[in-house]
């Protein structure tokens, strides 16, 4: 584990950057941190694309966060959120980024974008052994949590943003009285899934993270105190009913820009889209039924770098699966009705082929989680129909939150699973072609595993309990050892699916029963 880590945030209104020690005990200290306010998402009310000046303002922010990474000699990890994920040219963004920067950009899920989130909230404020309502306000999207003790019970996103309701409702400049009636009756509209799904919640504290949320704090802080929105530290500061009507009003009564940047508190770089976040933020209060709300200083970037920690800390692991991911993998599986027995017994066939050959042909300790995951999901397509379930398996992984896995590493599980059976990939396969070539080698791989492995159990039966492995002149050797039973059918089916495997690795496979 590198001990000095850069977490970048790409969001839809700023990028952040936060650079972070991590110490023995995997405690974490803040060296540095920055952020540019950079509006990929200013292209258009539906933020379907990202435009060509949105991509350049992108690219030469990151520019700059590599050279502050590089001069601390930080291993970096990137996140996307709303305005990446939904754009339709967003491989475009992430190829320049890549070329000019050599930063890979990882994308998450609006799920997982609101656990990261909780994850970094959980270290600012002592709250952990409360259930927490978590409300985070971005510029593309509007993230809620419910949590305690660092488990998620709840997590919804909805396109509901600061930058988003601006655009579609003309908030920036000068605010007509239609348009925020209008913008107002759309939260309100939006708002009704997360009510009905809130309900019957009984979440003992209500937490507010992002900049948003923070400046309107700072605005309401001004009422008694002379606050400089960018000195003043709003951790903790608690933010009530009756002071955020008051300040959101204020904010109402400034129908334009120049008016806004006269209000006590406000960051002059977000007078263009204040209107929206507050517009958002008293209809979550109102709908809710919330008196107080905490705010949290700390938010995404810093819940990556905890992600990171626990990702490679002994201490957060449940098999070599980290346990959110473990935890998320399994929870799909039951929600699938998937074969719990025959999926255990082709990871531990799996497992062992892997690690025979890891260091053979180079495959990492990541390689492996997501041959588990999809060795353990394969067969959970019989959920939708039995023909095709390959296929099936494919749209269940791909469409589904999987808490701990970025949108890459859910392609690749999801592709895994899918070609356990039938064809190998082949070009004309769209959910294959689309990705890039390490992606696609890796993928033929631990798929040419997991049929080996699958196909070691063809009658469901657990009957091959164990296997040896050896190479014999680049030919690997698989021994069905401690039967219960005559494995015929395992080894017909294995020899039946090995070719996959040969073409992956390059060389032959040799299967039989132990003497």
């Amino acid at each position: 584990m590198n001990n000095i880590l850069a977490a970048i945030d790409i969001g839809t209104n700023s990028f952040h950057l936060v650079i972070a020690k991590i110490d023995s005990k995997n405690r974490f200290t803040v060296v540095t941190k920055t952020k540019e306010v950079v509006r990929l998402g200013n292209s258009s009310n539906d933020m379907k694309y990202i435009s060509k000046e949105s991509i350049e303002r992108g690219v030469e922010a990151l520019k700059r966060f590599k050279l502050i990474c590089d001069s601390y000699n930080a291993e970096i990890i990137a996140v996307a959120t709303s305005a990446t994920r939904e754009a339709l040219n967003k491989d475009e963004f992430l190829d320049r980024v890549f070329e000019e920067t050599g930063i890979v950009i990882n994308i998450v899920s609006g799920y997982e974008e609101a656990r990261l989130i909780y994850l970094g909230v959980l270290q600012s404020l002592d709250i952990y052994k409360k259930k927490i309502l978590l409300v985070d306000i971005g510029g593309g999207s509007t993230e809620f949590l419910v949590g305690k003790k660092g488990n998620v019970k709840i997590a919804s996103s909805l396109k509901l943003g600061a930058v988003r309701l601006t655009r579609k409702f003309d908030l920036d400049d000068k605010v007509e009285k239609t348009d925020l009636k209008s913008s107002k009756i759309y939260v309100k509209g939006a708002m009704n899934q997360i009510v009905r799904t809130l309900q019957e919640e009984d979440f003992e504290l209500v937490i507010g993270s992002s900049g948003t949320i923070s400046n309107i704090g700072s605005i309401i802080m001004s009422e008694n105190t002379t606050v400089n929105y960018q000195d003043v530290n709003m951790n903790g500061f608690v933010i009530k009913r009756k002071p955020l009507y008051s300040a959101v009003e204020k904010i109402y009564k400034a129908d334009t820009t120049q008016e806004r940047l006269k209000i006590p508190g406000l960051d002059p770089k977000r007078a263009d889209i204040i209107t929206a976040g507050a517009v958002i933020l008293e209809q979550i209060f109102t709908d809710l039924k919330i008196e107080k709300m905490t705010l949290s200083g700390y938010a995404l970037r810093e819940g990556i770098i905890m992600n990171y920690i626990q990702q490679n800390s002994g201490e957060f692991e449940f098999g070599h699966l980290t346990d959110v991911r473990y935890s998320s993998v399994i929870h799909l599986g039951e929600r699938t009705n998937y074969d719990k027995e025959h999926s255990i017994q082709a990871l531990k066939l799996a497992n062992k082929i892997f690690d025979f050959i890891k260091s053979k042909f180079n495959l990492t300790d990541d390689d492996r989680e997501y041959l588990e995951a999809a060795t353990l999901l394969h067969d959970i397509g019989y959920y939708i129909s039995h023909s095709d379930h390959h296929k099936h398996s494919y749209y269940l992984i791909r469409n589904a939150d999987m808490l701990g896995f970025n949108d890459k590493e859910i392609e690749l599980i999801a592709n895994i699973a899918r070609y356990h059976r039938k064809s190998h990939p082949k070009a004309k396969h769209e959910n294959f072609n689309k990705l890039d070539d390490q992606s696609k080698d890796l993928i033929k791989k631990l798929a040419g595993i997991l049929r080996i492995a699958d196909s070691l159990d063809r009658s469901h039966k657990s009957i091959v309990e164990d296997i040896d492995l050896s190479f014999d002149d680049k030919q690997l050797i698989i021994e069905l050892v401690s039967c219960n039973g005559d494995p015929y059918l395992e080894i017909w089916g294995a020899n039946l699916r090995k070719l996959l495997f040969e073409e992956a690795f390059g060389c032959k496979v040799k299967i039989k029963q132990k003497k």
